[in-house]
C-alpha cells in the first residue's frame, strides 16, 4: 500500500483530512452508515471505483480506526464502522445536503446500489424524530428495501428488509431525491410519485410526520 500523503498541519480539519479525505473514502463511510457491509457489496455501490483502490482505502480506514473488519455470515468478511466511524455521520449528512445545492453533472452515473438512501434519510430523521413517534417501515426504493425503524425519538436506518414493518412505503431514487431537493412538491410526491402500505392503522401519521419534518428540515 502506497503511504497516505498527509498535509503535515496541526489544525484538527488537517488532521480530519488527512483521514477521510481521499477520493471515494467518504462514499466508503457513507455506505457503511447504512450498516455493515462485504466488499462485493460496497464495490457494486460505488460506482467506477477500480478492486485495488477500494482495497487501499479500506485498509486505510482500517488503519485509522474508523472502520473494523468482522465475521459475517458463510464464511465471508464485512466491513463496519466502529464508534469513531460512526462520528462521521454528521460530516456526511451535511455533504449531502450541500451537495443539494449544486446541478448534478450532465448523464451522472446512478449509485450502484442505493445505501446512500438508507444513510442521508437515517442522518436526517435522527435530527427531527420526536419522543413520541415509534413505527418499523420498510421502503422499497426502485425496489431496493430499506428498513427505518423508530423507537421513542430513536432512530435505525439500514440497508436491510425492515421485520414485521407497521406500514410499506413505495417510491423510485429520482422522485425522493427531487422532493428532498425542493424540485417536487410534497403532495404531488404523494399523490403521484409514491404508494403506503399501511400494515398497524395509525403508525402512518407518526411516518407521515417524520417525513414532512425531514423534508422541512432538507429544504430550510
Amino acid at each position: 500500500m502506497a503511504k497516505p500523503r498527509s498535509y503535515k498541519l496541526l489544525c484538527p480539519i488537517a488532521r480530519a483530512l488527512d483521514r477521510v479525505g481521499d477520493r471515494w473514502t467518504l462514499l466508503v463511510l457513507r455506505d457503511l452508515h447504512a450498516g455493515p457491509a462485504r466488499f462485493s457489496e460496497l464495490q457494486r455501490g460505488l460506482t467506477g471505483i477500480a478492486a485495488n483502490l477500494l482495497t487501499e482505502r479500506l485498509g486505510k480506514l482500517v488503519d485509522d480506526g474508523l472502520i473494523i473488519k468482522v465475521d459475517g455470515e458463510h464464511g465471508t468478511v464485512v466491513y463496519e464502522l466502529t464508534a469513531l466511524g460512526e462520528k462521521t455521520g454528521d460530516l456526511i449528512y451535511d455533504l449531502a445536503v450541500l451537495g443539494g445545492e449544486f446541478k448534478p453533472e450532465i448523464e451522472p452515473v446512478a449509485p450502484g446500489n442505493l445505501r446512500t438512501v438508507a444513510t442521508t434519510l437515517g442522518a436526517a430523521a435522527k435530527r427531527v424524530a420526536t419522543s413520541g413517534m415509534s413505527f418499523r417501515a420498510s421502503l422499497l426504493v426502485d425496489g431496493e428495501a430499506i428498513s427505518l425503524i423508530v423507537n421513542a425519538g430513536q432512530v435505525t436506518a439500514r440497508y436491510a428488509v425492515c421485520p414485521s414493518p407497521d406500514l410499506v412505503f413505495t417510491t423510485g431514487y429520482s422522485d425522493l431525491l427531487a422532493l428532498s431537493e425542493g424540485e417536487l412538491a410534497p403532495e404531488v410526491f404523494m399523490r403521484e410519485r409514491s404508494q403506503m402500505d399501511v400494515k398497524t392503522p395509525g403508525k402512518e401519521t407518526e411516518f407521515l410526520a417524520l417525513m414532512s419534518a425531514i423534508v422541512g428540515l432538507l429544504n430550510s
